[in-house]
């Protein structure tokens, strides 16, 4: 092989290695406080609310930001931009060390998701603009794995860090590691839209307010209710405003988003294929972390380890996935049935009934295969279609696609959870608040009349605090143990039982979605990629070859430092 080629492998292999490093601290960061949650709530005093937008502030901040970001990234240079997000994500991850109230805790969380949306598009626009295109697919196909498992890695390293130190440690990781890839950005070259016209302003703010008002009231619909006026205001009026979003971007020259780019089938079925994965991944964490720590019983170390057949399959599957598809021209049977066979795999965690660990493994195996079969593929569609000159805009719709369906994925799984839980718990409360009222009563009779009182008192504070949720029913049991062990025993196993109805029927309609949703995707992706040529036109929906992105289009700079 000539000298010329292996410098150019050895590029490309470090600019995939620098964009995959930053995009697994974005991931990381989303699940990552999920485990320190506990700790974090006790020294700065936060309430169940607070701690909800603890973890929820950044996912909402990020979702927003994304497409604007994309778009400045693709102005201004996507390196540079990309520097920028993580010289802001070092700030917001030490200010969190310094913080005294969950008000500051969520504001310093926010700003991380807001730098966050200024590292991830640029991440995966970085490689598709400055891989050669004989290594793009391969390129991408790393970075959606990287992507896919990067929460897992979150859950993983939170739990070692939490073994020998306090939640601290997790901000000064974060820290740490944004300034060392910071650095490390520098020995990379940049690339950006070489006529980028005006920016469109109406365009960033509708869109800004559109994502906000969706992802903030799927986000408040588990807790508030799906008829709450707020979460309906949200809804309702997010939608609107992706209407108006639509009309503004049609009649503008120079759009934030080209609306058409979703004509295109390929860059349409890659959009959707990323949401209902990330509906489906983040809906079965969700479900599943509870099942594991709450009724197996593992530590938040041992779950994050009890995932890592998700990361294993999906990061196989999505390099023979992506490859196959496109060497084969077979993108809707990958797109398709790697969905349809994730929907399978989740059906099955609640349609069998298991005990251990062994027994949902080789499940968590078959979604994870699914995923990693659709995973690549649907992101290599959506970057293939959109013009070299707009990367960060394709991969900003492609990560936005990721946070509205995660959004989507843990309403629907936390609301069916919620809803099963209050109809089945209340039978387990109002016994454990008759038998301490009895308690009492029999104590203030044998003349402790103190201690008797206290029970009596309690009895409806324990009821209320069983009825809140599965956690909170586990740690009232914990805390009654030694003081009435049969009692505890009794709350223990009434509260998993009425926890396992609702996780089960929400492992089945979350699958359920999944399932038909493949089968819109097997009708509407196509079979290549991009078409072969502008006369192309096939009879299994071809993308159009006019959307496909010119091998020539756009400024990059390869050099580092360029």
């Amino acid at each position: 092989m000539r000298p010329s080629m292996s410098r150019d492998d050895l590029r490309s292999a470090w600019l995939i290695s620098i964009a995959c490093a930053a995009v697994s601290m974005v991931v990381a960061a989303m699940a990552a406080l999920n485990t320190a949650l506990p700790d974090i709530a006790i020294d700065v005093g936060a309430d169940a609310g607070q701690m909800t937008w603890i973890v929820d502030g950044y996912t909402l901040a990020l979702a927003a930001l994304l497409l604007p970001a994309g778009a400045v990234g693709d102005r201004f240079g996507r390196r540079g931009v990309l520097i920028a997000g993580l010289v802001f994500f070092g700030i917001a991850s030490l200010l969190a060390i310094w913080v005294s109230s969950p008000t500051e805790l969520i504001a310093t969380r926010c700003l991380a998701g807001a730098a966050a949306a200024l590292i991830m598009p640029t991440t995966l626009s970085l490689i598709t603009s400055g891989v050669p295109e004989s290594r793009r697919a391969m390129a991408v196909s790393i970075w959606a794995a990287v992507a896919g498992g990067g929460a897992i890695a979150g859950f993983l390293v939170t739990g070692i860090l939490l073994e020998f130190f306090s939640w601290h440690s997790i901000f000064i990781t974060f820290a740490a590691s944004s300034v060392i890839s910071a650095a490390l950005c520098f020995t990379i070259g940049t690339s950006r839209d070489r006529n980028p016209g005006a920016f469109d302003y109406l365009g960033t703010v509708s869109s800004v307010l559109a994502v906000t008002a969706i992802v903030f009231g799927l986000l408040e619909a588990p807790h508030r209710g799906w008829d709450d006026p707020v979460v309906l205001v949200c809804l309702v009026g997010g939608i609107a405003l992706v209407g108006v979003f639509c009309i503004i971007e049609l009649r503008r020259e120079s759009p934030l988003l080209d609306i058409r780019l979703f004509a295109n089938r390929a860059f349409g079925a890659g959009s959707l294929s990323v949401a209902i994965q990330f509906l489906g991944s983040f809906g079965m964490f969700y479900l599943l972390l509870q099942q594991l720590q709450l009724v197996f019983g593992y530590s938040a170390l041992k779950s994050a380890l009890a995932l890592l057949p998700f990361v294993v399959g999906v990061g196989i599957f999505s390099l023979v996935g992506n490859w196959a598809a496109v060497r084969f021209h077979m993108v809707k049977y990958f797109i398709g049935g790697g969905v349809l066979l994730s929907g399978v795999g989740i059906i099955l965690m609640g349609a069998i009934d298991y005990d251990d660990y062994l027994s949902v493994a080789w499940i968590l195996g078959i979604f994870a295969s699914g995923i990693g079969l659709a995973n690549a593929t649907s992101t290599t569609a959506i970057m293939s279609n959109t013009p070299l000159d707009n990367q960060g805009i394709g991969s900003a719709v492609n990560d936005t696609s990721r946070e509205v369906g995660a959004a989507i994925g843990i309403a629907l799984a936390g609301s069916i959870v919620a809803a099963g839980w209050s109809s089945r718990i209340g039978p387990v409360a109002d016994e454990t608040r008759a038998q301490m009222v009895e308690a009492g009563q029999q104590r203030i009779a044998a003349g402790d009349a103190a201690g008797g009182q206290a029970l009596v008192t309690q009895a409806d504070a324990v009821a209320d605090t069983i009825r809140r949720s599965l956690a909170e029913a586990s740690a009232v049991a914990d805390r009654l143990a030694d003081q009435a062990g049969p009692l505890a025993a009794r709350i223990l196993d009434g509260a998993r039982e009425a926890f396992m109805g609702p996780l089960s029927q929400a492992y089945i309609v979350l699958g359920s979605v999944i399932v038909a949703s493949s089968l819109v995707l097997f009708w509407l992706a196509p079979m290549r990629i991009v078409a072969e040529s502008p006369e192309a036109t096939d009879d299994s929906g071809l993308a159009d070859a006019d959307d496909a992105a010119p091998e020539d289009a756009g400024a990059v700079d390869t050099r580092p430092g360029g």
